[in-house]
């Protein structure tokens, strides 16, 4: 229990230095003032001051925080004012956080899959009985894309018929250096509790030169930024529910089942489990803050870019009530999420 509780700690500790971190420095280089640069929320356990700024570790490993100077309207203005910078010093220094979650992805996905290697979409084998096969795919195919959506991963199928259930597609696929097309109706397995096409993807993963690693690390945060999109229209449209989400405690025992799953296969997948772990979760909080929502990153991006368009900045009364709204909303859904994880796990 303290390893799977060290391990998330440690990740989750990586995922925010690595977002707060992007803020902090890219303010640094703007000329902007960091008041305190924080691990963690509540209250500070230790802290030291460098310059101007307070570094600090607190209580609650959920999240983190950057302060500069002059974000607060009543705060009396100085030369390293947040306020003050030019429109686009403050929309680096804001959009530095979400793009360093994203880095960090492509980083970590270079490790995994140069390591590991990547699933191309060649099927190894068709499910008897399934469309894939009545409509003549075989093994040994390449799936090229599904109703013109390019297919690069084997995933990319799955995520297709995760959010089109059910739904017939134009097939394409290659064969001995010809294409063809094919209609295909996914057909419900009641043992997966899913829709499927009837595909088998490829016994193992392809390793690759480093150009294909450098190209499917690209691929791989795609993917995960395409999840986590297309998760949110399915919550928006109401076919998840808030009692879906996971917040800490959910992530905390998803990290313990990786651990898990991972130890018989030994230290080395154990490993690269971890990391592939990392690379999702970095990836959908750096879609989340992007979200033009008060209180996150791209509610704050919103702002500059009306100060951009327009030439006039929002009244900073104003813009302070709407962001202190949309984080007093962010905190009750986290603590409700973060009891339903609990619950959740009590039953």
């Amino acid at each position: 229990m303290l390893i799977k509780l060290l391990l998330f700690i440690i990740i989750f500790s990586v995922i925010v230095i690595c977002h707060e971190g992007g803020h902090c420095v890219i303010a640094k280089m703007s000329g902007i003032g960091v008041k305190e640069f924080s691990i963690g929320l509540g209250p500070t356990l230790i802290g030291f001051k460098k310059g101007e700024t307070l570094y600090s570790l607190k209580l609650l490993p959920f999240g983190g925080i950057t302060i500069f100077e002059g974000e607060d309207p009543d705060e009396e203005e100085s030369a390293k004012s947040f306020r003050r910078a030019p429109v686009g010093a403050r929309f680096a220094t804001v959009l530095a956080g979400p793009m360093m979650n994203f880095v960090l992805a492509f980083l970590l996905s270079l490790i995994v899959i140069g390591s590991v290697g990547y699933d191309l979409p060649v099927l190894h084998s068709v499910m008897e009985g399934y469309p894939a096969e009545e409509a003549g795919i075989r093994a040994g195919d390449t799936i090229v894309s599904i109703n013109g959506k390019p297919i690069s991963i084997y995933r990319d199928i799955t995520l297709w018929t995760m959010f089109n259930e059910g739904k017939s597609a134009e097939v394409e696929f290659e064969r001995d250096g010809q294409r063809y097309m094919a209609t295909v109706t996914p057909k419900y397995s009641a043992e997966d509790q899913r829709f499927l096409f009837g595909f088998k993807g490829p016994a193992s993963y392809t390793k690759g030169n480093p150009l294909q690693v450098i190209k499917y690390s690209v691929i791989e945060v795609r993917y995960w930024i395409e999840v986590t999109l297309k998760s949110l229209v399915m919550l928006f449209r109401g076919q998840f529910t808030v009692n879906d989400l996971s917040g800490p405690v959910g992530v905390a025992d998803v990290v313990g089942d990786v651990y898990e799953s991972s130890k018989p296969s030994g230290p080395f997948y154990i490993w690269m489990n971890m990391l592939a772990l990392v690379v999702l979760l970095t990836a959908d909080l750096g879609v989340m803050n992007l979200l033009p929502f008060p209180g996150l990153d791209g509610g704050k991006l919103l702002f500059i870019i009306f100060e951009a368009v327009t030439g006039r900045k929002p009244n900073e009364k104003v813009e302070g009530v709407i962001n202190l709204i949309g984080m007093s909303f962010l905190m009750v859904l986290m603590f409700y999420v973060m009891f339903n994880d609990i619950f959740k796990l009590m039953h």
